[in-house]
């Protein structure tokens, strides 16, 4: 069966990832003998509100597809919630989380074909302080890594061990209330994480039992950093020690912290707060995975 001629507007962010891939020059390769449209939007720097939401609905596009990182695929993400126009992903940034959960291939041009070919799923998403939260969000440990990778400004997943190193030997433990779905916990946790996927881009598999398709998200708390259960969840993806990490389901959550701690949504480091509210957006997204996925 013939695939029907569709227009394409691949928003690029030329900022992402080590550089190496000509992006654009992949993309023009792979449809010159096709008979879709392409049109490429490379985002500035300074990208002003309210300038993709225009490009996107001024292109005429059947498929939208973000170019870049997990950050590039967010903010895709948060401008074509309401234009009923499915969106694509291509891995182009330095850990690529949501196009590792979804099962898109590294490769450029076998990226491309999943653009092209692959299957149209509706997604949940999650709302976490009123940001849109595609993959993953957190507080505690990983949220203050995040900010020492990019005081840093270093790149790959070099950087961000150095970072984590750092990180691990300063962190201290916060004391938070949980409430989900009227359940009620106090635990004292390295790090509390809000996962609408099941696995940062590193192939830590934080969230076993996700599922981007039903009407929950999870909660995971990490009581102590452990570098066992840190390969556990890297290599064997066995149960999580109890005394060490904890997995709750739900479909809102509110997380009040005695102290300001550090916070990060899909990689991008967000502040301090006190306080995370979180709620699930159900359907929010079409999104292209490789067929079979």
């Amino acid at each position: 069966m013939t695939t029907p001629a569709l227009k394409f507007l691949f928003i690029i962010n030329p900022g992402s990832g080590s550089n190496k891939t000509d992006w654009q020059e992949e993309i023009d390769n792979y449809f010159a003998s096709l008979p879709h449209q392409v049109e490429c939007f490379l985002l500035p720097e300074q990208c002003k509100p309210g300038e993709i939401k225009n490009k996107i609905r001024s292109s005429g596009a059947d498929r939208v597809v973000a170019t870049g990182g997990d950050g590039t695929v967010k903010l895709v993400a948060e401008n074509i919630l309401d234009t009923q126009i499915p969106m694509a992903i291509l891995p182009a940034g330095s850990a690529n989380g949501m196009a590792t959960e979804l099962g898109i291939p590294p490769e450029p041009q076998k990226a491309l074909d999943v653009v092209v070919n692959g299957t149209l799923k509706k997604i949940h998403l999650v709302k976490v302080n009123k940001e849109l939260c595609i993959h993953l969000s957190d507080i505690g440990f990983n949220a203050f890594v995040i900010k020492k990778f990019e005081d840093e400004n270093t790149r790959g997943m070099w950087g961000y061990a150095k970072a984590a190193w750092k990180v691990l030997w300063s962190h201290s433990k916060m004391n938070v209330e949980i409430m989900m779905d009227g359940q009620y916990v106090r635990r004292e946790a390295a790090m509390v994480v809000i996962a609408n996927a099941t696995q940062y881009g590193n192939k830590v598999k934080i969230n076993p039992e996700g599922d981007l398709e039903d009407d929950l998200f999870e909660v995971v708390v990490i009581r102590k950093i452990s570098l066992a259960e840190i390969l556990k969840m890297r290599f064997t993806h066995s149960e999580f020690h109890p005394a060490k990490t904890e997995l709750f389901k739900t479909s809102s959550l509110k997380i009040n912290s005695r102290r300001k701690v550090h916070f990060q949504v899909d990689g991008e480091y967000l502040g301090k707060v006190n306080t995370i509210q979180a709620e699930i957006v159900p359907e929010a997204l079409e999104i292209i995975m490789p067929d079979g996925e």
